[in-house]
């Protein structure tokens, strides 16, 4: 009897050490998060939903003199309880000029008119990635990862939002775009407001 319960033991530890993965489960695990896949999927099947509803960028501005709390809470998004917030929004207007690093546009609006810089050289930082707040930290299971779909959306749009703009654009053009931009809520200023582009067009009269 003793030996037949030490038998039925070992087959119970056996068969509870014992497990099957599918081979395609067990290959994504060996290669690890792909942070460009995830970013492409992103770009393509989340982000153009978001951006669909972006806030006019003068209406925004023009909801800030007015109820700032409101502008914040609507329509901003970010991963901490900081000051620092993303907005998506969209425009369009004037290209004033065509510089080095930016394109500066007077915005056409039934709002504020402003003029905003289109960043066409320096893109960097989170604010696409959380200006939706679509993309949650707790899908990830480390920081880096996260980090890493920062850095392939940003290259997304240095190498296929930009290029062909710039190979066009020019002083007086008529365009429209969107983007996200980073505001801090406790001090607020809207003075060279840096729109990171996700889409960018010139109209064509």
């Amino acid at each position: 009897m003793k030996y037949i319960a030490s038998l039925l033991l070992v087959a119970v530890v056996v068969y509870n050490s014992v497990y099957f993965k599918k081979l395609n489960e067990v290959k994504a695990e060996a290669a690890g998060f792909n942070a460009a896949n995830y970013a492409r999927e992103f770009w393509n099947k989340k982000l153009p939903e978001h951006t669909g509803k972006a806030i006019e960028i003068g209406q925004l501005l023009a909801l800030f003199q007015t109820d700032k709390e409101k502008a914040f809470a609507d329509y901003s998004h970010a991963l901490g309880i900081g000051n620092v917030k993303y907005f998506l929004v969209k425009g369009s207007g004037i290209v004033q000029s065509v510089d080095e690093n930016q394109v500066s546009v007077r915005i056409e609006s039934e709002k504020e008119k402003p003029e905003v810089f289109i960043a066409t050289e320096y893109v960097f930082g989170n604010a696409v990635r959380d200006a939706s707040g679509e993309i949650d930290i707790n899908e990830f299971t480390n920081s880096m990862d996260f980090n890493n779909v920062s850095a392939e959306i940003n290259k997304i749009i240095r190498q296929k939002v930009i290029p062909p703009f710039r190979a066009q654009v020019k002083k007086g053009d008529r365009i429209s775009f969107s983007g996200a931009i980073e505001l801090n809520k406790e001090h607020l200023s809207t003075r060279s407001i840096e729109v990171i582009p996700i889409d960018l067009r010139i109209i064509k009269e």
